[in-house]
């Protein structure tokens, strides 16, 4: 990827890919949040741009999921 300079970001994902990502360079539990099975993503390279994709999308899917209906029917 093309970023530089300071970079974070936190995602929701999966019980089973937390296992797996917080293995890999620049992949750490979210502070705070690692309960709830969020990652904190340091290195813009520690994920493929074909990950990172695949990543933004079932974290928003996780997340949209667990919203009340109200709050969902605002989305639309």
């Amino acid at each position: 990827m093309g970023l530089s300079g300071d970079f974070g970001v936190s995602v929701k994902v999966t019980d089973e890919d937390f296992s797996l990502m917080i293995e890999r360079d620049g992949i750490v539990p979210a502070p705070y949040l690692a309960r709830y099975k969020w990652i904190y993503i340091s290195n813009p390279n520690a994920l493929n741009e074909a990950e990172w994709q695949k990543i933004i999308k079932e974290s928003y899917a996780l997340i949209k999921g667990k919203l009340p209906k109200k709050v969902l029917n605002s989305l639309i």
